[in-house]
């Protein structure tokens, strides 16, 4: 009797673990699909240069498929346009300070031609075109395209990858919003020898937004209007300086060193961006001369 009862105890458990195995083959096996992005927020950055022209730029949306095996047939997923996550991403990361909300891309921005990613059978991945005209948008600003993953043909979707917040990030050939790079800063404010970074912001193909002479820098529209300057890159590298918004500002032309020009220079197998600035500003009344160069190492 106990022969008996040990063996069906011996059976069972082979059963058991049959039924263990065969359920994990099938779970390691089966194409499940995801879009791709970062695990943070599911975010994906893409980072548009600014164009002279205003033409479009061509990003795209990806979608991957897991599994031990490539799947066999197509797999095809629908994309909608999603509110939610945006929300869930500004409330987690600022609380009530909406003045910090990332903003969802205007739809005049972007063009989306199919809503459809089909990923092919025996491949691991497939994509759609998304246009972006990135032409006025601001450097202080985070724009996101909201999507969602919908199943139209029977596809199994990873429920934690199934969002995504597409964000548009600019550039140019002098700054950029997907590195916090700054230029080092050497020369003189007001006739004394000073020194630090600056970090620039692009506004279009050739201009950037910077700092005025020392002033410190504080992350507010208020703060920005009342110190920045632009500096803008003629065909001759010739540079012109503007008011930003409220600051006065002036170029002093003819010094021999900084003569309000950019430069790429070569050093060492090294490439720097180089802008030798002089120019005068007024700020709460006081007149500041400031003879400066920024210098930042870029990769070839």
């Amino acid at each position: 009797m106990k022969q008996f009862f040990f063996t069906s105890f011996i059976l069972l458990t082979m059963l058991t673990a049959c039924n263990d195995d065969a359920l994990f083959d099938k779970e390691m096996y089966k194409n499940v699909v995801a879009l791709i992005s970062s695990d943070y927020y599911n975010t994906f950055e893409e980072v548009i240069p600014l164009s002279a022209t205003g033409e479009e730029a061509i990003g795209y949306i990806a979608a991957s498929v897991g599994g031990t095996h490539a799947p066999s047939k197509d797999m095809v997923i629908r994309l909608e346009e999603d509110i939610i996550e945006l929300d869930n991403y500004n409330r987690s990361n600022y609380d009530l300070d909406e003045s910090q909300y990332a903003k969802f891309l205007s739809s005049d921005r972007y063009e989306i031609t199919d809503y459809k990613i089909t990923i092919k059978a025996g491949q691991r991945s497939g994509r759609t075109m998304i246009k972006i005209r990135p032409e006025g948008l601001s450097p202080d600003s985070t724009y996101f395209v909201g999507l969602r993953a919908i199943d139209v043909s029977g596809v199994e979707i990873n429920p934690e990858k199934k969002t995504i917040l597409y964000q548009v990030l600019i550039k140019n050939d002098y700054a950029t919003q997907g590195e916090d790079d700054y230029y080092s800063v050497t020369g003189t404010s007001d006739g004394i020898p000073s020194a630090g970074n600056k970090k620039m912001f692009p506004l279009t193909h050739n201009s950037v937004r910077v700092i005025a002479g020392t002033e410190t820098f504080e992350s507010t529209v208020e703060e920005i209007n009342k110190k920045s300057i632009i500096l803008e890159v003629g065909e001759d590298n010739h540079v012109t300086i503007k008011p930003y918004k409220d600051i006065e500002v002036e170029p002093i032309d003819g010094d021999p060193v900084y003569s309000n020009t950019f430069k790429l220079e070569e050093s060492y197998g090294h490439t720097y961006n180089v802008f030798l600035l002089a120019y005068r500003y007024t700020l709460d009344g006081k007149t500041h001369e400031i003879k400066e160069e920024l210098r930042l190492e870029i990769e070839d």
